[in-house]
């Protein structure tokens, strides 16, 4: 197995870690029903799934025969 020639010094150890970190993941509010959901997500609201402001699917309508 191949190992270091030389010792990775802290420096350079320490900034290529500095990507890895946790971050807050970035919330909207919805202009249509006002429900707080995560960006580029779609989200349920009264048997609704909206995206962009919009209906994609609708189970209200399932239940009338």
């Amino acid at each position: 197995m191949a190992t270091p020639k030389r010792r990775t010094s802290k420096t350079r150890r320490d900034k290529r870690r500095t990507h890895k970190k946790a971050t807050t993941p970035q919330l909207s509010k919805d202009s249509v029903t006002g429900e707080v959901h995560l960006r580029h997500r779609a989200h349920w609201h009264e048997d609704k799934l909206y995206y962009r402001g919009r209906v994609v699917i609708d189970n209200t309508e399932e239940g009338e025969d």
